[in-house]
């Protein structure tokens, strides 16, 4: 089992920045690629940024592509998300996900662990 523990969301402006924190526990994190995903009132989970095992590959949700960036520190067993020029578009539940692939990502099935999410509100 991992646990996935993010922290970090929290109200900012347009054009603020905000850095989501994925704490993991219970098993060798740098055996597993990462995800952000998002969800906002009323729509479907989408995938927002993955990394994989080493950190070396990352691929982004074309939207946020140049305004967020993804990165882990294995060991910290942690992985981040710096979100910057943040709209209130962005304003949704954010989640952390591991996978056993190691690769990065993109799809929910393809995730074995996931958090709690945390609050992200932009307001305009």
């Amino acid at each position: 089992q991992v646990q996935l523990v993010e922290s970090g969301g929290g109200l900012v402006q347009a054009g603020g920045s905000l850095r989501l924190s994925c704490a993991a526990s219970g098993r060798t994190f740098s055996n597993y690629a990462m995800g952000w995903f998002r969800q906002a009132p009323g729509k479907e989970r989408e995938f927002a940024a993955t990394i994989n095992w080493s950190g070396g590959s990352t691929y982004y949700a074309d939207s946020l592509k140049g305004r967020f960036t993804i990165s882990r520190d294995n060991g910290k067993n942690t992985m981040y998300l710096q979100m910057n020029s943040l709209k209130p578009e962005d304003t949704a539940v954010y989640y952390c996900a591991a996978t056993a692939l190691r690769r990065v990502a993109t799809r929910t099935g393809e995730y074995n662990y996931w958090g709690q999410g945390t609050q992200v509100t932009v307001s305009s």
